[in-house]
Order: structure tokens, then sequence, then C-alpha cells
């Protein structure tokens, strides 16, 4: 029965860091837009956030084996207290502080329609901690640290993780964004004349000047004869 929960323990633990492994390397393919810059399926982004799911259960899985196995006591404390172990205390911190940072990220990542955008992505770039962490708790708390078939991929996986950080980070050329020139006074185009006979456009002639305009006098057309004074002899 020891030996059952031992082997628990460690087949949780090889298969947690290679969700999480997983889980990363999708993400940094996903914001380094290996996959090109136009609109990607849902689907794509969550892959990233199941393959984080099934980490941190795989998580739970190896730890509560650890504190069943009877073969090195691991309580509570030592469990969840970083360099409170009798067992290879540095090497279990290290997996100790990856458990606080990978439930930091994950639950950062539930509430995110309810957090600010960038405390989420702050807390979201432990992501890297996690796995250089959890790395190295599996290189020296594990027992296959010399087991060629662990290390080899463990290796292949941290090179894959660089390049693909080195894209993310690297700065893209981008033409910088000139400002438009202002637009010209619209003034409408005149159109030749149409030719009713079809095919045809009939040739513009002179330009047609506009008539005088008349200006309406202020006295009237006729004017009255004067009047004669009363009296007066007649002509």
């Amino acid at each position: 029965m020891n030996q059952l929960w031992w082997d628990v323990a460690r087949s949780a633990g090889l298969l947690a860091w290679a969700l999480l492994a997983a889980s990363v390397l999708w993400g940094l393919a996903l914001s380094s837009r290996l996959f090109g810059r136009r609109p990607r399926p849902a689907w794509l982004l969550d892959l990233h956030r199941y393959l984080g799911g099934l980490a941190v259960i795989f998580v739970g899985v190896h730890v509560g084996a650890i504190m069943i196995d009877s073969y090195v006591h691991f309580g509570p404390a030592e469990t969840f207290i970083p360099l409170a172990s009798s067992w290879k205390p540095s090497a279990v911190a290290w997996g100790i502080v990856a458990l606080y940072l990978l439930l930091a990220v994950e639950l950062t990542s539930l509430a995110r329609a309810h957090l600010p955008l960038g405390i989420w992505r702050r807390v979201h770039y432990l992501s890297f901690a996690v796995f250089v962490f959890s790395t190295v708790h599996l290189l020296t708390a594990g027992t296959d640290s010399n087991n060629p078939a662990v290390v080899l991929p463990v290796v292949t996986v941290c090179g894959i993780a660089v390049l693909l950080a080195a894209l993310r980070i690297a700065p893209r050329n981008r033409q910088p964004i000139q400002p438009r020139a202002p637009r010209a006074p619209h003034s409408p185009t005149p159109r030749p004349p149409v030719d009713p006979r079809p095919g045809r456009t009939a040739q513009p002639g002179p330009p047609v000047q506009p008539a005088p305009r008349r200006i309406a006098s202020s006295r009237p057309a006729t004017e009255p004869p004067p009047r004669r004074p009363a009296g007066a002899p007649s002509r």
C-alpha cells in the first residue's frame, strides 16, 4: 500500500508538470502570434485554460498522495510551509512556492471578468515563475532526476519555452502611423451636357452670360402736372 501511494504521488507530479508545461507553451504560442494575426477560434484559448485547470487538479492529487504516503512524513506544516520539511527542505520549498503561485494564477484567471486588466496581466506573468520553480522541484526533489526518459523531455520543453518567450518579448517591426493630410475643399466637377442622341456627347458651348438685373427706380414712371394756384389767370 505504501508503494502504491508513492507511485500515485510520483505519476501525478510528473503529469502535473507536463500539463503545466503544455499550458505555458500553448499560452506563449498564442501570445507570440504563431497562429497569425487573424481572429482565432475560441477553442484555442479554451485549451490553454483547460490545461491549466487539469494541472491544478493533478497537483492536488500529488500533494494528497504525498501526505498519505508514510515513507516520509509530510504533515500540513511540511506540505504547505517552505523549508519546514526535514527531507530535502530546499527542493520541497521550490514546489510549495510553485503551488501558491499556481493557485494565484488560476484564481485570478477565473475572476478575470471582475478584475482590472492590468492586475490580471501582472498576476498571469507569474506563470513563468511557476514553470521555472516546478521544473527545479522536479529535478531536485523527484527520484527521476537521473532518468534520461525524464531529463531529456524536460530539457527539450525548457528550450522550446525559452524560444517562444524570446519571440514573445522581441519587438515587432511596426510601421509608424502617419497623420492624414487635410482634405482639400470639395468642389463639384462640372459635367458635360448630354446629347439626346445615343452614343454622343454634346460639345460644350460658350459660357452664357447672365442677364443684367434691372434696378427699380424710386420715382414713379409719370409725374402729374403741377397745379395752378387759385385765382391765377388761365392762358
